[in-house]
Formats: structure tokens, sequence, C-alpha cells
């Protein structure tokens, strides 16, 4: 059952989807499942939206519902957070900041894929799922990015939408809402496209 779950959060091959060989782009990843810790989701249970069905920075249930861990103590949640979670969130605006001090500016691009059926606990659970999905910030994602995104995909006969059926993109919490030069887009694929059907294993 675990196994099973694992498959179904793992942002499967998106390293080899968009990083190519001799890329010049710092690549900052999460070092653990996100069993362990959700490094996208925001700590406080009242800033993250999936935190009401126990999916936030900590997981304490499924994607359908069931239990997950047992209840930890304070002291290993904090444990958690500072080895897993703000040690990556350190680490991603190291990269930005060494972005910005070579070139004066900066773009994140948060990558992930999605199932191509709804999970139980996605808020989205509309059948017609996109081939790409573009996830924005209402401060850091320049309008024309996304334009820009949108237009190159469709063109390639892509089925793409924005903040659908996932929405947001990462920003490092030292940069959010402060610095207008570290620009974020999130690009999601949908894994019908590049995974074996029925497995998640890449597609021949």
């Amino acid at each position: 059952a675990l196994r099973a779950e694992l498959d179904r959060l793992t942002d499967h091959a998106v390293d080899v989807l968009f990083v190519p060989p001799g890329a010049a782009a710092a690549t900052v990843a999460a070092d653990v499942s996100r069993f362990v810790v959700d490094v996208e989701r925001f700590v406080e249970s009242d800033r993250e939206p999936m935190a009401r069905v126990g999916m936030g920075a900590i997981y304490t249930r499924a994607t359908d519902g069931r239990p997950l861990r047992r209840a930890l103590t304070p002291e290993e949640e904090r444990r958690l957070l500072e080895e897993y979670y703000h040690a990556h969130h350190r680490r991603l605006a190291d990269a930005v900041d060494g972005a910005l001090a070579r070139h004066g500016r900066a773009l994140v691009l948060d990558v992930h894929s999605f199932p191509d059926v709804a999970l139980p606990c996605d808020r989205d659970q509309a059948p017609d799922r996109p081939d790409l999905c573009i996830g924005t910030d209402a401060w850091h994602t320049p309008a024309a990015l996304v334009d820009a995104l949108v237009a190159r995909a469709s063109e390639a006969g892509f089925a793409v939408e924005v903040d659908r059926p996932y929405a947001g993109t990462m920003v490092p919490a030292a940069h959010h809402g402060r610095d207008p030069r570290v620009a974020s887009v999130m690009v999601e694929v949908n894994r019908r496209l590049y995974l074996a059907e029925g497995t998640v294993r890449m597609a021949a």
C-alpha cells in the first residue's frame, strides 16, 4: 500500500524531462519523498489548504484519507522540518541569491508531474485533465512568461491550462513578496505523456 501511494505522489523522472545533461541552471531537489516532509507546502496550517485533509508539510493522511503515520511529538515535527523543509528552502534561497548576484534576476522553474486521473485528495476532480499545467504566483509570475509558455505548448500540440488542476508555484520564503527580481512558474506534466500505461516507467 505504501509503495502504491509513493508511486501516486512521486514526480517521476522530471529531472530527465527538464534538466538536460550539461544544463547551466542550478537544480534544487528535495532530499526525501513528500511522505517524509513536503517542502512545497506551507508549514502554517492556516496558510496551507491541503492541511485540512492531513497533507500539510508533514502528512498525517494518505491520498485516500487513510492514516499514514502515528501522531508525532512536537520535537519530532521540529526535527523533521529543520532537517528537510528548512534546509531545502535554504538551498533554494542560496541558488536564487546566486542567480541574482550573477545576472541581476532569477527564474525558479518549479517542475512536477501529475496523474491523469485525479487523486481522492485533489481539490479539482474534473476528469478532463490537460497535458500540461502552468502554475502561477500573483506577485512573482510575469504574465508575459505565462503567455509565452502557453503559446509554445499549444503550438506543439499540447492541451495546456493555467492553475488547473493545480495552482501556485514555489518561491523561497526569503524572497516571497519581497524581491520583484525573482520570477517563478510551475510546470506540471501529465504522466500519460511519458510513462508507460499503468506503470511508473518511462515509455519507450
